[in-house]
């Protein structure tokens, strides 16, 4: 089904490309107009020049010469202002540099006019204009020479005689035009009209890279210098991924800033509009339109279409992944009359579109990484609540039940019912609170490391029976990062303790030493052999990496049947790092 629509928007935008779409584009007649002026203003130009130089090298020996020369000099420049205006009617637009030097006297002036390439580019177009204007209205005077004769055929062969004589004569001989040879000069009068305006057109855009390449001044790599930095801003904001909306938002205003487009927009697939920077919209943009008169550009392409008012509409594709299996939608930038984006800027705006398609699709990843995430933890929050609490509550159902069955009979056994579900109840709610402290990283802001580990140490004791010896002291100077990264070091190895170490008893310590906190967790269980184990196990490797990351030190010692050692040592916070946490 896409493949059918991208062929039909394909065959509808070659329908309106045929040689009759020239007629009715106002960019036609505004090339034209340009045709029309180039011979008179390059006729000028050049006798401008030439009368300057001339003047000035004959009049050298006396100071009036150098003036002479000057002012041709500064005519080169002043002329090519005149013709940057009248290139607007091509379309094409100058950037000027950021700075214009400051006039300091005469010999400066000179010095920099003289060493400036533009000039040089400029003089370059002065001379070419005039014979090139002329060639062109050579070329098209012939076709409306053709033309005229060829539509005004039926006028003067219907006429008598008289009025308009044979269209042939040579000696006694004389040809008047047959029916046939009428409607043969109207269809070759119709071609030349056609032929016209597309040479027409060929002779704008030849004027128009003409004019871009020798009259900008400075423009091209001014121009080039603020797409280089739009780019550069854009990717690091698409590297930042924060906010979908803002970056977008911001890609369109990089996208605006750094190119001659009056409006720039991003649009969903089904044309809603989910970024727009510039102008206010005016009628006849329908940049919500998802159709847009001309179709969605195929994928690595470009559309340019014109706009009821007058401008231009650039629509680009914002490409996705194939895995994706969503389209990503538009980049459309509206152009005021008399502008058409150059290749150049179209391939700036699909850098920006691509850079709006890695936006849209990082932001994907991370919804579903999230959603992913969210399932991981739900499952194993399940599973911890069903290895602790659940296995608590089953527990004291069932002391309970004893308690009851044995309160009238064997008031001994009762008590002791009690007091194992008394423990059981204990445990759970310690186990309960150690499961929050590891949803809610910032409870240990509000407890602090010290109340984490003891409740933790508590709920192992009364969950497994270890024998937990706990020598934990006052509050560490931690930084709140370094905090949660020592809680989860000592909770993976008491988890390693229960799953693996076969121990009776566990000792934890936390102590400050000057500059350093050392948290040592240590059992007197079976222990492994260090050296066959490598850097250990995934838990090792996570605990290993969390030290790194806020740049503390993990060490692991052990040996079979000797018990296990995990020492932590990290960087205490100064105290200003206190203050502000």
């Amino acid at each position: 089904m896409m493949g059918w629509m991208e062929e039909r928007d394909e065959l509808r935008a070659m329908r309106r490309e045929g040689p009759l779409s020239d007629l009715g584009d106002p960019h036609t007649y505004r090339v034209a107009l340009y045709v029309l002026l180039a011979l008179p203003v390059g006729g000028a130009a050049a006798a401008l020049l030439t009368g300057g130089v001339v003047a000035g090298l004959l009049s050298l020996p006396v100071l009036v010469g150098a003036a002479l020369l000057l002012g041709a000099l500064w005519l080169v420049g002043g002329l090519a202002d005149v013709q940057r205006v009248l290139a607007g009617l091509l379309g094409v637009g100058f950037v000027r540099p950021a700075l214009a030097p400051a006039y300091t006297g005469v010999l400066p002036w000179l010095r920099a006019t003289l060493s400036d390439p533009d000039t040089y580019r400029a003089l370059l177009f002065h001379v070419v204009q005039l014979p090139l204007a002329l060639l062109c209205w050579l070329v098209l005077g012939l076709l409306l020479a053709v033309a005229a004769v060829g539509l005004s055929a039926p006028l003067w062969a219907s006429a008598p005689e008289r009025v308009s004589p044979a269209l042939l004569t040579w000696g006694n001989l004389s040809a008047q035009p047959t029916p046939l040879a009428v409607a043969g000069l109207v269809l070759l009068g119709l071609g030349a009209v056609v032929v016209g305006t597309g040479v027409l057109n060929l002779m704008g855009r030849m004027w128009g890279r003409l004019a871009g390449a020798l009259l900008s001044q400075g423009g091209a790599s001014e121009a080039a210098r603020r797409e280089v930095l739009a780019l550069r801003r854009a990717a690091g904001r698409v590297a930042l991924g924060d906010d979908l909306n803002a970056t977008l938002r911001d890609l369109t205003d990089q996208a605006r800033a750094a190119s001659t487009a009056r409006t720039v927009a991003l649009a969903a697939p089904g044309g809603a509009l989910r970024a727009l920077s510039g102008a206010p919209l005016e009628p006849g943009d329908d940049l919500a339109d998802p159709d847009m008169g001309g179709g969605v550009p195929l994928s690595g392409g470009a559309v340019v279409r014109t706009l009821g008012g007058g401008g231009t509409l650039a629509l680009l594709p914002v490409t996705l992944p194939i895995s994706s299996g969503v389209g990503g939608g538009t980049l459309r930038a509206v152009y005021a009359p008399g502008r058409r984006p150059g290749p150049d800027e179209l391939a700036f705006l699909l850098s920006i579109a691509d850079h709006a398609g890695t936006a849209l699709h990082a932001a994907e990843l991370i919804e579903r990484a999230g959603a992913r995430a969210g399932e991981q933890e739900r499952a194993r929050l399940a599973r911890e609540l069903h290895d602790s609490v659940a296995q608590a509550l089953y527990g004291i159902t069932l002391g309970a039940k004893t308690a009851r069955a044995t309160l009238e009979r064997d008031p001994v056994r009762t008590r002791a019912s009690l007091d194992y579900t008394i423990r059981l109840a204990e445990g759970g709610v310690s186990e309960m609170k150690a499961l929050l402290f590891s949803l809610r990283p910032d409870a240990l802001e509000e407890g602090g490391l010290v109340a984490a580990l003891s409740q933790h140490a508590h709920a192992l004791e009364a969950r497994h029976g270890l024998s937990v010896h706990a020598e934990l002291g006052a509050e560490p100077s931690l930084t709140p990062d370094t905090q949660a990264a020592a809680y989860r070091v000592a909770q993976e190895a008491l988890h390693n303790v229960v799953k693996h170490a076969r121990a009776g008893a566990v000792w934890l310590s936390l102590r400050e030493e000057g500059d350093e906190v050392r948290l040592e967790v240590r059992d007197d269980g079976r222990g492994f052999d260090t050296a066959a184990a490598g850097r250990g196990t995934l838990g090792q490797r996570s605990m290993r990496e969390r030290a790194a990351g806020v740049g503390g030190a993990l060490r692991v010692s052990s040996a079979p049947g000797e018990g296990t050692a995990v020492v932590l040592t990290l960087p205490a916070a100064p105290a200003e790092s206190r203050e502000r946490a």
